[in-house]
């Protein structure tokens, strides 16, 4: 089950540098021009997990695997890609086909030239925003315009697209979000909404990237994005993403010194893979066997049989029940058989709403 976050920003805020630290990889140019990323690049980056350690120690498997989440680095948008300019309709195409946003703003000066030719971090923000509120707008405007007359005559779907659409465009032309919209909407006109794919209606997490000597504190620019955020209920994380790039590439000795030296617990990339992943609305289980002990990754409010699907789509298909273990109680009991001695593993059936942090065995039959 695939989950993606899309980087996105103005051309040099510093996209393609964060991704190269997420993936420690050099497959994203970042050069000091607009546009230095011409295709969206890919990467997926395990999730880092405390306790997946720790049941790494109390197993002792042949091997452990993370969940992981994946990273699109996008090109970036600049005002008018809601009309094309600067190749913005494929870029806009490009942030549809991910579940969230990191939008990436600029808050460090320096010889890397800014596309507006100083460094605002709230007027950038505005910028990106209205573009994809406008390309939002008119899929809105036109499909609204496509259904009115068969709604008016009664045709029910129609009439569910068009009282659907009409608070969301309404609140387009106001200059909010679709994301604002969709808590007072109803279950069905929700469903609607999510075939449009609107730009704003992702869930938002704001990346304030500071200069190096502010990567631990963060500075009066990410000052200004941390209260933008919190007054739109998004999220932020501040971060050095050059100071990160740097961090990925040492081994773990020399990130601890690094980190030290910095003023930093953990590398903030933590912290945002984090955020991000929680930005989803997911979480994680774990299978813990003396073969491996391994993370999976569903979004909260799955059953068990979606959890055993994520596994393999046979287990979900013949799931009959899971042998369920808190990790709490799987980590204060030392192991499984100790748990299982304890009273702590349940049976659970179809109707179990998966807690993040369960330990699964599951029982299938196909």
């Amino acid at each position: 089950m695939g989950f993606s976050c899309g980087i996105v920003g103005l051309p040099n805020v510093g996209k393609s540098t964060l991704f190269n630290a997420l993936t420690q990889t050099a497959s994203a140019q970042a050069a000091n021009f607009p546009f230095c990323t011409i295709e969206p690049n890919v990467g997926r980056v395990a999730v880092p997990d405390e306790r997946l350690d720790t049941l790494t120690k109390l197993v002792n498997p042949q091997r452990t695997l993370p969940t992981s989440l994946e990273f699109v680095d996008i090109a970036g948008l600049v005002e008018g890609a809601s009309k094309g300019e600067g190749l913005g309709n494929q870029f806009l195409g490009n942030i549809k086909e991910c579940d969230a946003i990191a939008h990436v703003v600029r808050c460090f000066e320096g010889e890397v030239t800014h596309v507006s030719g100083n460094v605002d971090p709230l007027r950038d923000i505005g910028v990106i925003e209205t573009e994809l509120m406008l390309a939002d707008m008119a899929v809105a405007e036109k499909r609204l315009a496509n259904v009115s007359k068969k709604a008016n005559s009664g045709d029910k779907n129609a009439k569910l697209e068009a009282d659907t659409l009409t608070p969301i465009l309404a609140a387009l032309n106001e200059g909010k979000p679709v994301r604002t919209v969709l808590p007072g909407l109803t279950d069905d006109e929700k469903k609607q909404a999510a075939h449009y794919q609107f730009l704003t209606s992702k869930p938002l997490l704001y990346v304030a990237n500071v200069e190096e000597e502010n990567a631990a504190t963060g500075n009066a620019l990410s000052e200004k994005v941390k209260a933008h955020a919190a007054e739109n209920g998004a999220a932020c994380v501040v971060i050095s993403a050059e100071i990160e790039s740097q961090i990925a590439q040492l081994d773990d000795a020399e990130r601890a010194e690094f980190l030290e030296t910095l003023g930093l617990k953990q590398p903030a990339l933590n912290l945002l893979i984090q955020e991000g992943y929680k930005l989803l609305g997911l979480l994680t289980f774990f299978t813990a066997g003396v073969q491996e002990v391994r993370a999976w990754t569903v979004r909260s409010g799955s059953k068990a049989p979606q959890a055993a699907g994520a596994i393999h789509t046979d287990f979900e298909r013949g799931f009959i029940k899971a042998e369920t273990i808190a990790y709490e109680d799987f980590v204060s009991s030392g192991s499984e058989a100790k748990a299982k001695e304890l009273g702590k593993q349940r049976l659970e059936g179809k109707e179990y709403l998966v807690k993040d942090g369960d330990i699964f065995h599951f029982k299938f039959n196909v």
